[in-house]
């Protein structure tokens, strides 16, 4: 085992990063060698024992948990660990396995005190606390000891509060850093070892830059990360990983991970702000434009200033939120609320009041006759109360969480550390539309592996091949509930959706809860209808249209203008659309770095889907799909809300931050998002004649009329031999409907390659396009190298996707609507129609064909 472990250990090094930790295998064989340890690897052996085995519920901590019961109890004995020390290790691992033998031991007089020391600087407790307060009041007095720490919150007031100056060296990127520059998307195999994929942080937006603050921090130096726009695109948590693992301070007994660290933007995407408050960093939102790379600045937190090495003041900031500070000393936000909630339950236990010395937030009051946004009473409904006003730290119920492969494994990570052996949120799934197609080995492992930890837990694990997270995801929805995701596209249609990274999922998934500081809003409201030929996906890039027209938005990323960074954006007057329809403007608030996004539907609308998925819901546990009971449970929620379905509405009186208005009657050309940015939408007569050479019609903007128009399109054409067509339906029951349509016969005259039902080109982690092409897709993004090494991506309709594929180049708008209006719209009322599993037969057709 330590030869094994050394060779291991020195081929990690040669990388210039640390060895995994270990195994629950190496765990055991470390155990039994501690017995009886080798001479001369005595404080190795030990080392690995304290340092190498992570914390939680992971099968190694289990491993650990009970050899050093086994020592307390005398059932084993090592010379280099005694009664005490054991329990001092044990106190190191946070929650879960090691927490009954700690409370065992405070019923052991010699071990008593260095039990109730280990439990009081813990926060993971949950049931346990009955367990320990039973003692107490039975006369225990370290038990009493650990209840009386609790309620005066020691395991806070133990750590060091925010420094009042920080000193760092400034490694500055210009521009925009989204979470594909800190966390490729080709390298997504590697996220769950975080100093593995840190090695790939900026290898093309700053190449080299891992170096540069290597060698500063070799200097002595703390390295703070800057840049104008930091974080935009996918809710990666490996994202804000990657950054720590280099700006960061080791965490004693967690292996490879890190926390501490500066980061600051001028402008911090919402998701990679909360997932550095939640991983323990410091996140500032303040002028950049004075700070340059290399600089020395010394941070003033008590003054809210930024100054140079000559006493300069380059820019001013405020510590926001307020309860950052808290935060910051007790090593993340999730900690603090896990362990304030325990202060306040110990407290409640004893008869005493809650202790003041947490900052408590600066929520605003609700005033009389106050009117609330859609999006604020569905908030507010998770909170038990009419609305929840903007600014206000609140922790709504989270009725469902979503989770992806690609951050899947970091999710089941933080979730045995957070000691989880089951779910508290009603719903969590688990998908793997991500590597589904193109498993690498970790993928095949993870398959392998991952369903039955999330079923374990009483989660809902999908299957390979099944498709895309949100089009699944989506038909589990009770209305106007909150819910997250660990995939910024996670944006319910129904209800509303607060995107996350792993961290904050697993949170969400364990606790049932999440904390959330209330965003604004701001209000899309269309009118007037759709001209002929004219797309939902055309709504969609009208929003920045129109939004720059008011000067809400801006291209340039130097001071930037972003109305909806930040805030979440609700969108009326489509009420008929019908849910798969509504989905594709909900989806869409992630590429606004919108908060969330929400959208006003008919009760009829919502009423016909769910009707649908209780079908396939009661299909899924026919087929065994687990946990059986949890589907069970939300087939009955669903049907509870259909007796009365009345949806909540926005008062009249509502307030938002901008209100922008878009009608639709206007819009007589297609709009497209221009390369290589969301925000550069463009009409369609600024860029016709571009040659493309690939065309993709897929990812969780499709839904399966996009598929039949394509056909429609297609239909008595051939191969086009100077382009690629790539197909992608983004649920296996849409690209089973669409054989039976006879589709698949039209997608292959015109050689189109057909993918795995899932994400397929979207992320870029799998199938990837030629280096340097131009090519029009209907996925999300189209960051740099994203789909394709200097790909240059237009975003807009399958239609005009189908179009272009014919031509071979972008067409002109009267080409387009020619084609359309010969093509589609004949036959519109056969094209856009939705899946609706409860017909007769739909099942037989669609959901139990298994031939992909």
């Amino acid at each position: 085992m330590i030869e094994a472990y050394l060779q291991h250990e020195a081929e990690r090094n040669a990388q210039g990063i640390p060895a995994l930790p270990l195994n629950p295998t190496q765990a055991k064989e470390l155990c039994e060698l501690l017995v009886n340890p080798p001479a001369g690897k005595e404080e190795f052996l030990l080392n690995l024992l304290k340092e190498r085995i992570s914390p939680g519920v992971d099968p190694a901590a289990e491993v650990k948990a009970d050899f050093l019961n086994k020592i307390i109890q005398g059932e084993v004995t090592s010379p280099l660990i005694d009664k005490v020390e054991a329990v001092r290790i044990l106190g190191t691992m946070m929650g879960g396995y090691n927490i009954q033998p700690l409370i065992a031991a405070l019923q052991i007089d010699e071990l008593a005190d260095e039990a109730a020391c280990a439990l009081s600087g813990m926060v993971l407790i949950y049931d346990a606390f009955d367990d320990v307060f039973k003692l107490s009041q039975a006369g225990n007095a370290a038990a009493k000891k650990v209840i009386e720490s609790w309620a005066d919150a020691e395991w806070f007031t133990s750590k060091p509060e925010l420094p009042e100056t920080i000193t760092v060296k400034v490694f500055k990127v210009d521009g925009e850093i989204n979470t594909d520059d800190f966390s490729p998307a080709g390298d997504a195999w590697s996220r769950p070892d975080i100093p593995l994929h840190a090695l790939a942080m900026g290898k093309t937006a700053f190449p080299g830059g891992i170096e540069d603050i290597a060698k500063w921090r070799e200097e002595g130096h703390q390295v703070a990360f800057v840049g104008d726009v930091v974080g935009t695109g996918s809710s990666r948590k490996s994202a804000c990983n990657s950054v720590l693992w280099h700006i960061g301070e080791d965490i004693p007994a967690v292996p490879n991970k890190r926390r501490g660290g500066v980061i600051i933007g001028g402008v911090i995407a919402p998701i990679f702000f909360n997932t550095a408050q939640d991983s323990g960093a410091l996140p500032l939102r303040l002028d950049v434009s004075k700070i340059n790379k290399g600089d020395i600045i010394t941070i003033n937190t008590k003054e809210g200033k930024v100054y140079s090495e000559s006493g300069e003041v380059l820019a001013t900031f405020e510590i926001a939120p307020n309860t950052l500070r808290d935060e910051f000393r007790a090593g993340g936000r999730t900690p603090l609320i896990i362990g304030r909630k325990l202060t306040e339950r110990a407290c409640e236990a004893l008869g005493r009041p809650a202790p003041t010395i947490f900052i408590k937030p600066d929520n605003p009051e609700v005033k009389p006759g106050q009117g609330f946004s859609l999006a604020q009473k569905m908030v507010g409904k998770a909170c038990g109360v009419d609305g929840v006003l903007p600014g206000t730290a609140c922790e709504p119920k989270m009725t469902t969480v979503g989770s992806q492969d690609t951050t899947g494994p970091m999710t089941a990570d933080e979730i045995k550390e957070l000691a989880c052996l089951k779910f508290q949120a009603p719903m969590f799934m688990q998908s793997f539309c991500h590597t589904a197609a193109y498993p690498k080995p970790a993928d095949v492992k993870m398959h392998n592996t991952l369903p039955k930890f999330i079923s374990d837990r009483e989660g809902v694990a999908l299957r390979p091949g099944d498709g895309v997270i949100h089009s699944w995801l989506n038909r589990l929805l009770l209305p106007d509930t909150v819910g997250t995701g660990g995939d910024s596209h996670t944006r319910f249609p129904i209800g509303i959706s607060f995107p996350a990274g792993s961290g904050l999922i697993a949170f969400a998934g364990a606790l049932g809860f999440m904390p959330l500081d209330m965003p604004e809003s701001v209000l899309v409201r269309f009118k007037g209808e759709l001209n002929e030929g004219i797309t939902l996906r055309d709504a969609v890039n009208a929003i920045p249209y129109y939004a720059i027209k008011q000067g809400l938005l801006t291209v340039p990323k130097k001071n930037k203008v972003n109305v909806f960074n930040g805030r979440i954006l609700e969108m009326e007057g489509l009420p008929n659309l019908s849910v798969e329809q509504a989905f594709e403007l909900t989806d869409a608030a992630a590429e606004r770095s919108a908060a969330a996004g929400c959208i006003q539907l008919s009760e009829e609308s919502v009423c016909k889907y769910l009707r649908s998925n209780i079908a396939l819901m009661e299909s899924m546990i026919r087929d065994g799909y687990q946990h059986a009971p949890t589907l069970q449970k939300r087939i009955d929620a669903v049907k509870e809300w259909l007796k009365d379905p009345k949806l909540l509405k926005a008062d009249s009186n509502a307030e938002y931050a901008a209100v922008i208005e878009i009608d639709l009657s206007e819009i007589t050309e297609p709009i497209l998002a221009c390369p290589n940015d969301p925000d550069d939408v463009k009409l369609l007569s600024e860029v016709q004649g571009t040659p493309i050479q690939d065309i993709f019609i897929g990812s969780c903007m499709t839904n399966i009329g996009h598929f039949r128009a394509a056909g429609k399109i297609w239909e008595g054409n051939k191969f086009n031999p100077n382009d690629r067509i790539w197909i992608c339906p983004p649920t296996r029951m849409d690209q089973a409907k669409l054989k039976d349509e006879a589709y698949f016969a039209i997608f292959n005259q015109v050689g189109a390659r057909i993918e795995t039902p899932g994400c397929s080109l979207c992320m870029g982690n799998q199938a990837r396009v030629p280096d340097g092409v131009n090519m029009f897709s209907t996925s999300t993004r189209n960051f740099n190298d994203r789909i394709g090494n200097g790909a240059q991506v237009y975003l807009g309709s399958a239609e005009l996707g189908a179009v272009t594929a014919l031509k071979g180049e972008l067409p002109t708008p009267a080409e387009y609507l020619a084609i359309y209006k010969e093509k589609v719209s004949p036959c519109k009322d056969e094209v856009y129609v939705y899946l609706q599993f409860d017909e007769l037969g739909e099942f037989d057709a669609v959901y139990k064909r298994c031939d992909i």
